[in-house]
């Protein structure tokens, strides 16, 4: 059944949802699979697709396209402020060349080998947030560690300094979390002016006097006509900035809580490190920190299983709804952490799959083993009821993580 109206059948934002996520994803997959119901603002319908086969095929069908631009006429597409322009004309929110352009200047620093020789760095990063807090015997594991270990990493792939961390994360939370009111709307728009202030001036400190990092080559790239726009660099840096940390930071918080709910796949995992990679997946499946694909909108009519889609209508592509599909994985509401094969849609498919999915596998595994290594006690400090979740339509994110071990 498709509606049209204010009404929303199901409640994908509340906090009682949040808790309970994959119940409401397991009705929508039996009931309705494909449903139109309004969106966070009251007023848009959006189609909400909820089954893997359905998910899957829509991520690799370019009839959905993510530059909302290619699905409207003219007189109906939204105008962006400068600011927009600045933040958003980036390789995500594009499709066809002008994607393929701007993925192949970023996925240089994002190769294979690469990523690979960031296993140092990023172990001596987890081992020195360890250090700091090993001897307390507790701490917030989102606050004093999930957050800073892929922010550092990322700042300094991008050769921003580390000491500006905190900066960016009061940048990154006005561009994912939804502005509720006027008065947020404004406060968002004053921290990405500020974010873009702070970018403009690092642009001209690294053209002034260039080094071996991302932010350099990307500004070489501009400069050499590889047709990379003045918008374009920004959109690009605060995309890395933000993709960089945000998706690892609630990756590693909800891997930790899984583990916290199944206390004999802690041990074996503290037990035998070299079963982490395989683990690192079942976390993706089980619970990611991506619970639906950015918005996408049809460029034509089409006709999907008994439904018409119309030109230009928005569709999410729900995830961990994919991921916890029965007819795709075999007891998927079971965490397994051996589970093979693990096809699941994490990070995404098709030409917009995600490009740091490498560098984020590397820096969970090396969390998770060390975090276990070193604090081989480490369990939940608060029951899991106090647990709250934050307000983030597209993610799947603790707002803190009280653990705590034996000093």
């Amino acid at each position: 059944m498709d509606t049209d109206g204010p009404r929303r059948k199901y409640d994908l934002y509340g906090h009682a949802f949040k808790r309970d996520a994959y119940r409401t994803f397991a009705e929508m997959r039996r009931e309705d699979p494909i449903y139109r119901q309004v969106g966070l603002d009251g007023t848009t319908p959006i189609w909400f697709v909820t089954r893997y086969e359905d998910v899957d095929a829509m991520l690799r069908d370019p009839r959905f396209v993510r530059d909302e631009a290619l699905a409207r006429d003219p007189a109906d597409r939204f105008v962006p402020t400068p600011l927009d322009r600045l933040i958003g004309n980036h390789m995500l929110n594009r499709d066809g060349d002008d994607h393929r352009r701007l993925r192949s200047l970023v996925s240089q620093a994002f190769t294979p080998k690469r990523v690979a020789d960031l296993r140092p760095r990023v172990q001596a990063i987890a081992d020195g947030l360890l250090d700091a807090v090993r001897d307390q015997g507790a701490m917030d594991l989102i606050g004093d560690f999930a957050f800073p270990l892929p922010t550092i990493v990322i700042l300094e792939m991008l050769g921003v300094p580390a000491e500006d961390r905190e900066r960016f994360r009061v940048w990154s939370n006005a561009l994912v979390e939804p502005p509720m009111d006027g008065e947020a709307r404004a406060a968002a728009v004053r921290h990405l002016t500020a974010f873009t202030d702070y970018l403009r001036e690092l642009f001209e400190v690294r053209r002034a006097a260039p080094r071996d990092d991302l932010v350099t080559a990307l500004l070489h790239a501009a400069e050499d006509g590889d047709a990379l726009s003045e918008e374009e660099l920004f959109s690009t840096v605060v995309l890395l900035i933000v993709a960089g940390h945000e998706t690892t930071v609630n990756l590693i918080g909800n891997a930790m809580l899984a583990l916290a709910r199944h206390p004999q796949q802690l041990r074996a995992l503290r037990d035998d490190p070299t079963a982490m990679p395989r683990a690192v997946e079942e976390f993706l499946r089980y619970d990611g920190s991506v619970e639906r694909a950015l918005n996408r909108w049809a460029a034509r009519d089409i006709a999907w299983n008994g439904h018409t889609i119309a030109r230009g209508e928005p569709v999410i592509l729900i995830l961990g709804s994919a991921n916890r599909d029965p007819s795709r994985f075999v007891d998927a509401d079971r965490f397994d952490p051996a589970r093979q094969p693990n096809p699941h849609l994490a990070f995404g498919k098709g030409m917009h799959y995600c490009l740091g999915a490498p560098l984020a596998r590397l820096e969970t595994e090396i969390a998770m083993n060390t975090l276990l290594a070193r604090l081989p006690s480490l369990e939940l400090a608060v029951d899991e009821e106090d647990l709250r979740w934050r307000f983030l339509p597209g993610f799947r994110a603790l707002e803190a993580l009280p653990v705590r071990w034996a000093p």
